[in-house]
């Protein structure tokens, strides 16, 4: 933390009014001496000062320097809070506190009710400090420049303490900011001394270098843009605003809580693990050293009713139970509580209630322009800015920076550093062109950007849910939601993807903080489909668009081959740009392994940067875009696919290498810690939306989706089509390829689902052996002394596995147990027990008891259960000791205590895992259901409409492995957001729910209901067709009835 070495003091006389002509803080901004600006609503008066003797309190304001107050003995700390705000002329001062040590040295914030003198025993030896108290969730609702101002200080503070930890790019970035405000444009030799003077963080000598890279590219910013970038690039740090409370778990784990302008945090060290929305908390409580949380009642909800934690002691637990009553009224109501009566002979609990405006009061007074506009000039800076901005909203204001529509909100990732950092440079032509902008890092070579992409993708699901909050708490105001997403402990996927403070990871949205709340409000929650209208497309143009092109169902089969050739390009650019980029920096991957992986997906992606090219032309032609346009002669697509798929046979000696590529790279996993470590750190890269391994074999699964195509358009020809002929030959070329390539490809496939599913164990020694084949996964109850306990199950061909969701940081689920087949029986015992859908599983050493949630679930894994035990017998003998440790499953833990701290987020941030989706949904999917997964793969524009929005927002969609994933544009690397459909029903709209268009289908899970439109009757059909492939598993009955058998 650069310490400013001349420390200026003030003193202030509250009562008096008198000061001594010193520099303050806002003389040292340039600020006119006057009486300041009051925090209070307009038309209120100050609180009466109290008469009696002056007491002098020293403040250390934010930038380190010192001044005294005096107040009166009796005054409340209202008194000297208004008075530090006065003295700084700051209007929004309600984001701001007091703090100080108490007599137990333990750091309190100053109770604006009760007396300064009560509160601060031995004012003489006491260092009041005044800090930001309240982090908004959106830095543009900070509408005063000298706010900003101060939050910017804040996080320079709370980097320098270790408080606000990241990683080095982002930690580089925001100093970067720090310095380009202090001494303006990038100059290395100023920079190096600047550097040498004033240390901003620990160890600072290893980032300079980094830290002027990314000055260099401030050049021209203001200060203002300065912290404004700075804020944006902090608030989506995990770590933003925290103060860390250490308390323990039940089970008397040690963890420590937070309180956010979302709701009650639970970290395990610097890892979010859990998150309690306010909107699901019903009361807040403590008893002792105990804390208390009551949750509303949900019918659909597991959730026990009241989760506790220990705190170190009651003041502890006090301390904390007070801040999240502040943090709860600021952010959540709209006006200040009214006290409670006192009552007649005793009271009963504590008197404690927030004092002050609410964060909704304190915008509404900023945006009515009750305070006066001050210049003020910074130092280091010889820009003069405007303090406060008008209330008009359509007024625009060039000392606040505006974001590219490309800008990518993550979770302490290097997205936003090399985004921000290239930002600054197209800052003032964003401002004119505000409509679809890929991001700068994107476009250019991956190597500048290799780390571009490290946070979770977010989910659909909390865009809605704070949609619905923020519209349900402020109708008022502006219809798009402002408040944070829904983070409560939730039993479905809403939560799979958390972003710093609870909310979701979100791309492409403008900001403006001169945004007032009736004006259309800037979310880190909301996504930027839902506020920006460039995405809403009038119903009429689209009619008229939709005239404009051909209608012919061979048309739309062309359209999505050339869709699905866009993603799987995409796809392939994940390994031969993104990872290859990365690997080059890093000296973990052996030489063969890099020259096996690159020099068979080198090839790959040349020629189906080619074939795109072919297609896409092909339909410009067909759609009449091209003057060389003759009717009929271009209505075909199968000259263009047979003379392809011939020359792709060419690269069947690639596709043969797949099996090493990843034997190899597994091996080398196995055998490495380091590049474990690295191929987990390219996971967390928003670019890698799927596994590793996934896109490794999507040069096999694209094989399948060109089967497929060409069976569509086979059987919608007649034999006298001008394309029929072409069609057969292209379709009997790729048949022979797959049917070459399927059995390597099914090995493959049952190769990575074993190691995915070893990376989500623990406690197994040995689960990827040669032989093993995965059968099924899914949750069941287990039948135990304490009744029905909730459980993931793994099958193998050998073996079932049953584990609990574990509360570790990393959230993999822990072995309780495991069965081998050999010997086993099984059978129904609903009536034995009195559960319905009820299995009773009995081993040759041990018998559990199992219950699916309906008949169907049970059907399918009797079936799968029985078919894994015919196998096993037919095998030499019982399978091998599986686990590291057996530990008993006598104390197991409770469907309530393994989801009343559900880790709806993953903390490693790995690509979201099916295991955890069939956890959450309590669903099952079997071997059958992925491999047929792979084929039923899906890219193209929906429209989506949420069940309580009016307009459509066009989103580009990719349907692969269960999960929709939403994209601004087909040329965007990383999706917005994602919606995993396990648990999803499909249907269509009925006449009540007044969607009166054509090609809509509606999927629905609990509350949530979305709405999609598709272009034609066939894109409807397809999306129809796939989507119910993923919203329901099929039984291996159904699966062979219209698949051929897949040995084990």
């Amino acid at each position: 933390m650069m310490v400013s070495k001349c420390r200026y003091k003030k003193r202030v006389s509250v009562n008096m009014g008198e000061t001594e002509q010193r520099p303050t803080a806002g003389s040292r901004l340039g600020a006119q001496e006057n009486a300041g600006i009051s925090t209070l609503e307009h038309g209120q008066k100050p609180p009466m000062t109290p008469p009696g003797k002056l007491i002098s309190i020293k403040i250390q304001m934010l930038d380190d320097t010192q001044e005294t107050f005096d107040v009166p003995q009796r005054a409340p700390g209202k008194v000297l809070h208004d008075a530090v705000c006065n003295h700084l002329n700051l209007v929004e001062g309600d984001y701001f506190g007091l703090e100080f040590p108490d007599h137990k040295k333990m750091m309190v914030w100053l109770d604006l009710l009760k007396p300064v003198m009560k509160q601060i025993r031995r004012p003489k030896h006491v260092v009041v400090k005044f800090v930001v108290k309240f982090f908004p969730p959106d830095h543009a609702q900070l509408q005063e420049e000298l706010t900003r101002y101060l939050f910017a200080l804040q996080v320079k503070q709370d980097l320098a303490q270790g408080r606000l930890t990241c990683n080095d790019t982002s930690t580089a970035l925001l100093i970067s900011h720090v310095v380009q405000s202090e001494i303006g444009d990038f100059d290395e030799t100023i920079d190096r001394e600047h550097l040498a003077k004033n240390k901003y963080i620990p160890h600072q000598e290893a980032l300079e270098d980094k830290i002027m890279e990314f000055h260099r590219s401030h050049m021209g910013q203001t200060p203002a843009e300065s912290d404004f970038q700075l804020l944006e690039i902090a608030r989506r740090l995990e770590m933003y605003g925290i103060r860390l409370h250490p308390a323990k778990d039940r089970e008397g784990t040690k963890i420590n809580l937070a309180v956010a302008n979302t709701g009650i945090l639970v970290f395990q060290g610097h890892t979010k693990i859990n998150a309690f929305n306010w909107a699901k908390v019903r009361k807040l409580s403590f008893k002792r050293k105990r804390f208390l949380i009551k949750l509303r009642p949900d019918v659909n909800s597991s959730f026990q009713d009241t989760l506790e934690f220990l705190m170190a002691s009651r003041d502890f637990c006090k301390s904390f139970w007070k801040i999240c009553v502040e943090h709860h009224a600021f952010f959540r109501l709209f006006e200040e509580p009214k006290p409670k009566p006192k009552p007649v002979l005793f009271s009963r609990g504590s008197s404690f209630r927030f004092s002050g405006r609410t964060q909704k009061q304190v915008l509404d007074y900023v945006k009515e322009g009750g305070h006066k506009k001050v210049q003020f000039e910074r130092k280091h800076s010889k820009i003069h800015s405007i303090r406060s901005l008008t209330a008009q909203p359509s007024e625009q204001r060039t000392e606040v920076p505006k974001q590219s529509s490309g800008f990518a909100y993550g979770d302490d990732n290097d997205a936003a550093a090399v985004q921000s950092c290239r930002q600054g440079k197209e800052l003032k032509a964003s401002t004119e062109d505000t409509g679809q902008h890929k991001s700068p890092s994107l476009k250019k070579s991956p190597k500048e950007g290799r780390k571009v992409d490290g946070a979770v993708v977010s989910t659909v699901e909390e865009e809605e849910e704070a949609a619905k909050d923020r519209m349900q708490q402020n109708r008022p105001q502006s219809q798009q939601p402002s408040t944070a997403g829904s983070l409560t402990g939730s039993p479905h996927l809403s939560e799979l993807s958390i972003n710093s403070q609870g909310g979701p990871s979100v791309v492409n949205m403008s900001l403006s903080p001169n945004l007032s709340p009736d004006a259309k409000q800037s979310s880190p929650l909301i996504s930027p489909l839902l506020n920006d209208p460039s995405c809403i497309r009038a119903d009429d143009e689209e009619e008229v668009k939709r005239k404009r092109f051909p209608t012919e169902k061979a048309y739309f089969i062309a359209k999505e081959a050339a869709t699905t050739e866009r993603t799987y390009l995409k796809d392939l650019e994940v390994i031969t740009s993104w990872f290859q980029s990365s690997v080059s920096k890093e000296d973990c991957v052996p030489e063969t392994l890099k020259n096996l992986i690159f020099s068979n997906f080198e090839p790959l992606h040349k020629f189906h940067t080619g074939f795109l090219k072919e297609i896409e032309q092909r339909l410009a032609l067909w759609e009449g875009r091209s003057n060389a346009h003759i009717k009929g002669d271009y209505q075909r697509i199968g000259d263009v696919m047979l003379k392809n798929i011939q020359s792709m046979k060419q690269l069947t000696i690639h596709l043969w290498k797949h099996n090493e590529i990843l034997m190899e790279l597994e091996n080398g996993i196995r055998n490495s810690r380091k590049l474990e470590n690295f191929c987990r750190d390219f996971e967390l890269q928003k670019v890698c939306y799927l596994p590793l391994n996934t896109f490794l074999l999507r040069p096999l699964h694209r094989l399948m989706h060109y089967k497929q195509i060409m069976e569509r358009l086979c059987k919608h020809y007649p034999p006298s089509h001008i394309d029929f002929r072409d069609s057969r030959a292209a379709l009997a070329e790729i048949s022979e390829m797959v049917a070459q390539l399927h059995g390597n490809m099914i090995k493959m496939e049952n190769f990575q689902k074993l190691h995915e599913l070893k990376k989500d164990l623990i406690g197994i020694d040995n689960l990827v052996i040669p032989g093993r084949e995965f059968i099924r996964l899914g949750s069941l109850s287990k039948l135990s002394g304490k009744g029905l306990q909730q459980r993931m199950f793994f099958l193998f061909n050998d073996i079932l596995l049953y584990t609990s969701r574990g509360l570790t940081a990393s959230n993999q689920f822990k072995v309780h147990g495991h069965l081998p087949l050999y010997g086993m029986t099984i059978e129904e015992s609903e009536e034995e027990w009195g559960v319905p859908h009820c299995l009773t599983l009995r081993g040759q050493h041990q018998s559990i008891v199992v219950a699916a949630s309906t008949r169907a679930e049970m059907d399918k894994w009797t079936e799968d259960i029985q078919m894994a035990i015919d196998l096993a017998e037919k095998s030499s003998g019982p399978a091998p000791e599986l686990l590291a440790s057996s530990p008993p499953d006598n104390n197991p833990l409770s469907v309530s205590d393994c989801t009343s701290l559900p880790a709806g987020l993953i903390s490693d941030q790995r690509p979201v895992s099916i295991s955890y989706v069939c956890w959450y949904r309590i669903q099952s999917l079997s071997f059958y259901d992925i491999l047929q997964s792979n084929e039923n793969q899906l890219s193209g524009n929906l429209l989506r409409k949420f069940k309580n929005s009016n307009g459509w927002q066009k989103l580009w969609v990719v349907f692969t492995n269960f999960c929709m994933f939403f994209y601004k544009s087909h040329q965007d690397n990383h999706p917005l957001a994602s919606l995993p459909l396990l648990g999803y029903s499909l249907t269509i709209p009925s006449e009540s729910e007044n969607i009166h268009k054509d090609y809509v289908f509606k999927l629905h899970f609990k509350s949530h209901v979305y709405y999609f439109r598709a272009e034609s009757e066939y894109t409807f059909e397809r999306w129809m067709e796939v989507i119910r492939s993923a919203t329901s598993s099929a039984s291996r009955t159904q699966a062979l009835s219209h698949k051929e058998p897949h040995a084990y």
